[in-house]
């Protein structure tokens, strides 16, 4: 496969969950026709810069793939700041990138389905990002084609193109009038009724957050995400230690086997309202406060 993209990935100070993801990306069938650019953010405190230098000492070491480019920042410049900047530093000069944070395993087939997806909708401008997560949607299980469409972009394991990436506001110049407009505001939370809340928190200052705004100019601009069927990505990062997730258990899900290795993809169109409706449901207020007690 020619012109594959190159993969960005983010550390911080979990030199433990950064091994792990690294050693699933190696074994990736397209990894040794990767180019890996890695960004080590820096310390916020001094316990937290012990702990990048191990992460630092061990991402020298990195091999596997077709290059390893690392970028040490000084400062702590916070994962929204990093992604933020470093996305847009890769993207600009390659046009389309593939993202990871320290914390995701990813099948052995995750690369593929990145690429390809990447390249059958390149100029469908309808599509803004491929996801390579996905949750244990019940109507996944008798789902026949290799995607379905949603209208909530993923975190985990996600790639976009440059003419896309190079459009979003990530100043919400339009939130004040967004914010007295009932009908904007419900028409958000269909992705998942925790988005205008985590939006307001964003413009708030109370969270730092790139996702919330990234979702916020999917869904502006009514704009689709490429989701597979079968999950790609295994999130470890649940727990104390984690930054922005602690324990939800809802997002669990199962690592696709890797065997398949080429995926075919539709330009049509077609919005499955039960899956719509499932998806939907795993942000429902219900599930939130389920997964806060246990």
């Amino acid at each position: 496969m020619a012109n594959l993209a190159t993969v960005c990935l983010f550390t911080y100070n979990r030199l433990d969950k950064t091994k792990k993801t690294i050693n699933a990306l190696q074994k990736n069938y397209l990894a040794k026709d990767t180019h890996l650019v890695v960004f080590s953010d820096g310390p916020k405190n001094i316990q937290s810069k012990e702990e990048i230098e191990k992460v630092r000492y061990f991402l020298k070491n990195i091999d596997g793939f077709k290059s390893v480019k690392i970028h040490e920042s000084p400062t702590n410049q916070g994962l929204a700041q990093s992604i933020i900047k470093g996305v847009t530093k890769v993207i600009s000069l390659d046009q389309k990138v593939i993202v990871l944070e320290d914390d995701l395993i990813s099948s052995q087939n995750f690369l593929n389905f990145m690429n390809q997806a990447l390249d059958f909708y390149c100029l469908e401008k309808k599509f803004f990002s491929i996801s390579g997560y996905t949750m244990d949607l019940k109507s996944l299980n008798n789902h026949a084609p290799d995607y379905y469409f949603g209208r909530r972009g993923s975190s985990w394991g996600w790639a976009t193109w440059n003419d896309r990436w190079e459009n979003i506001d990530w100043d919400v110049k339009d939130y004040k009038k967004y914010k007295w407009n009932l009908k904007k505001i419900l028409q958000f939370s269909k992705g998942g009724s925790d988005m205008p809340f985590m939006l307001r928190k964003q413009m708030k200052n109370r969270i730092d957050s790139w996702a919330i705004r990234w979702c916020y100019h999917q869904f502006k601009y009514d704009l689709l995400t490429v989701f597979p069927s079968k999950s790609k990505i295994l999130n470890i990062g649940f727990g104390k230690k984690a930054t922005h997730t602690k324990k939800l258990t809802r997002f669990e899900t199962n690592l696709d086997n890797g065997i398949q290795k080429s995926f075919t993809f539709e330009k049509k169109i077609v919005q499955n309202t039960k899956l719509e409706k499932e998806f939907r449901g795993f942000f429902s207020f219900f599930k939130r406060l389920k997964d806060k007690l246990i």
